[in-house]
């Protein structure tokens, strides 16, 4: 299982879906999660057509994307932590308020042992723009969600004004985040038309096929 939070605008639902859709031509069985109840700008329900014509089944709250603001989880969600046979690709709401929901799974995810939750950066967003306030919202979505982070993405970018220099300036404040928490970096993502120009130059760099609120392939 791989679960995705950070702070809003973080980006982590997007490449929630990239991920699914990368491990499903990979062959696996996958399903893509929607564990955020906050209703939020951008949630993998944009998604559906895309990931549904892929094969990636969608598990979301009925009310998703709708005005209708109800903070409980469908009983379908519990399949996050029920369903063995299918990897699971959790998107969890932004900073800790919207990581309260994942503390209701939190037990059985540790008792299981069998899952990676990535911290998913964005120099370029106000509240995260150094080390210090990255790690700050690290600790308490963390506390919210009763679930310790163990990778990190750098997703740091300015939507489409994203330049290759951007990109690769953000990659000492990843390292510092790093350094701090002790947290392995394991990508760099970058939207794709700009990878040729930074392949090479970031170890771990990832091409994103996603472009704001719609996937192109």
């Amino acid at each position: 299982m791989t679960l995705l939070a950070g702070h809003y605008g973080s980006g982590k639902t997007n490449i929630a879906v990239n991920l699914a859709l990368a491990q499903k031509r990979a062959g696996f069985e996958v399903a893509i999660a929607d564990l955020d109840i906050v209703n939020p700008y951008y949630r993998t329900k944009d998604s559906e057509e895309e990931l549904r014509a892929a094969g990636v089944e969608l598990i979301s709250s009925a009310f998703a994307n709708s005005n209708v603001d109800v903070p409980a989880l469908p009983q379908e969600l519990y399949r996050i932590v029920d369903d063995q046979d299918c990897h699971m690709v959790v998107d969890i709401g932004g900073d800790d308020r919207g990581a309260y929901a994942l503390g209701r799974f939190a037990a059985r995810l540790k008792e299981e042992n069998d899952y990676e939750m990535c911290l998913v950066l964005n120099q370029y967003r106000p509240l995260t723009a150094d080390a210090k306030d990255a790690v700050a919202v690290m600790r308490e979505i963390e506390a919210a969600g009763k679930l310790p982070f163990t990778a990190l993405i750098n997703n740091s970018n300015l939507g489409a004004a994203t330049k290759p220099e951007d990109v690769l300036s953000s990659v000492a404040y990843a390292a510092n985040i790093s350094a701090e928490t002790g947290l392995p970096q394991i990508l760099t993502t970058v939207w794709e038309e700009l990878y040729a120009d930074l392949e090479g130059k970031i170890a771990d760099l990832y091409p994103l096929q996603l472009q704001r609120k719609r996937l192109w392939l």
